[in-house]
């Protein structure tokens, strides 16, 4: 028997045939991050609206953006943490209460401060969701990990191209409160039930007990979050994703605000927001299954090449309503498959025992990136115009291609084993 169907014989043993079969379990987790998708890709939407019933500027509005990045991000290695240790059962409760609860309340707040709150909490929930539902994705398919990577991330990327159509409809009929109160009340009721769903497989969690630890083949134990840290390997790997997240994220927040400078139509910028959630979605997929066979390093070399000429060209072009949503379509389709081919190569080289929290660790990039995405993008733009802004997106794009083809040039890292001593034992008569 194969080490995967004794895998899949111990969990069908444990959990039952359906709880037990891991494509429920990554069906489950699809779920989930259909869940938290608007929460990051329908903001774009809101920017405006937001705007004139707080009376602000969209420079501060998008800091609220920058500020949901950042918890997404620097809570997953805390995040990570608690659901190596305790599961995700527990964990995606708290999410599903702090999602519903914050994005819902988005709309009722009457002040800045009160909508950076509310968006926190929201982040806080999708940072304990998105590491959850990617560990499970990589634990039960440890066969498969560029695919189930895809298949997660691309949830994630096309989860809010269905909701687009309805949020613009509650938007323009009922205002932001509305429109913020019922989708923060699905989002918070279907993340509940899915916690009651989703498992770890039977034995991938890490003991608690050293005495258990101890009894364990140490050179099937990944590394751990702190012999991660001092490696080169993973530090590369991070310039790479905070370098890659940059451009994505300043279209995620900003594609309603730059099309309006450009001059194009607003039916055409909700088109283009719901096009770029399925090209997101569907690059998030492809270039993970590509992966698997073309090997992550060529992939990301291709993918991230490709994101950085689209992103240079996209002012110069985007004037024109058809060139702005093909150039938009092709940046999310070459940038969102960071999430699918992170994943699995940091578990290729770092195992994956502790990958919630080492993913947590490496998703922090995209928190840093979302300072250029959000506020800080906004006001260049605002300062020096959309070709400046894009035109450096393009360049740290490119710098993660190039990185991609010293990765593999660089050893990969060997973890040092525990010195066992054995003590003597000496008897003595008195």
């Amino acid at each position: 028997m194969s080490n995967i169907d004794d895998m899949k014989a111990k969990n069908i043993n444990a959990y039952g045939s359906v709880l037990g079969n891991r494509w429920v379990q990554l069906i489950s987790a699809v779920v989930a991050m259909v869940m938290i998708a608007n929460l990051q890709y329908s903001w774009t939407l809101f920017t405006t609206p937001l705007v004139a019933q707080l009376k602000s500027s969209l420079t501060v509005i998008q800091y609220g953006f920058t500020l949901f990045i950042m918890l997404e991000t620097f809570v997953q290695p805390a995040g990570g943490y608690l659901l190596d240790r305790f599961g995700s059962k527990l964990m995606f409760i708290i999410a599903g209460l702090l999602i519903g609860f914050g994005w819902s309340m988005m709309g009722q707040v009457n002040s800045v401060s009160g909508l950076y709150f509310s968006y926190a909490m929201a982040g806080i929930g999708a940072a304990i969701i998105y590491g959850g539902c990617v560990s499970v994705a990589i634990r039960w398919f440890p066969d498969r990990r560029g695919m189930a990577s895809g298949i997660i991330a691309g949830a994630f990327g096309l989860g809010s191209m269905p909701f687009i159509p309805i949020i613009n409809n509650l938007l323009q009929n009922s205002g932001v409160t509305q429109a913020f109160l019922v989708t923060g009340v699905l989002q918070g009721i279907i993340i509940l039930i899915v916690a009651l769903i989703l498992r770890y497989p039977v034995g991938s969690k890490m003991p608690n007990k050293k005495e258990e630890i101890s009894k364990l083949d140490q050179s099937k134990i990944g590394f751990s979050p702190l012999q991660m840290l001092k490696t080169p390997n993973f530090w590369i790997i991070w310039s790479m994703f905070f370098s890659i997240s940059v451009g994505g994220l300043i279209i995620t927040a900003n594609t309603k605000p730059f099309g309006k400078e450009m001059g194009i139509a607003s039916s055409i910028i909700v088109l283009a927001v719901m096009l770029n959630s399925l090209a997101n979605g569907i690059g998030r997929i492809f270039w993970g299954w590509i992966s698997d066979r073309l090997g992550r390093p060529k992939t990301m070399f291709i993918s991230f090449g490709l994101n950085a000429v689209f992103l240079f060209v996209l002012p110069i072009i985007g004037g024109n309503n058809i060139l702005y949503i093909i150039c938009l379509m092709l940046i999310m389709f070459t940038w969102g498959q960071l999430f699918s081919l992170f994943p699995p190569i940091n578990a290729d080289v770092f195992g994956s025992t502790y990958a919630a929290t080492n993913y947590g660790f490496l998703y922090s990039g995209k928190g840093i990136a979302s300072i250029l995405g959000g506020g800080l993008g906004a006001y260049l733009a605002t300062s020096y115009g959309w070709n400046v802004v894009f035109s450096c997106a393009a360049v740290l794009s490119l710098y993660a291609c190039i990185m991609s083809l010293v990765l593999p040039r660089i050893p990969k890292p060997v973890k040092k084993q525990p010195v066992v001593i054995k003590e003597e034992v000496t008897k003595t008569t008195e």
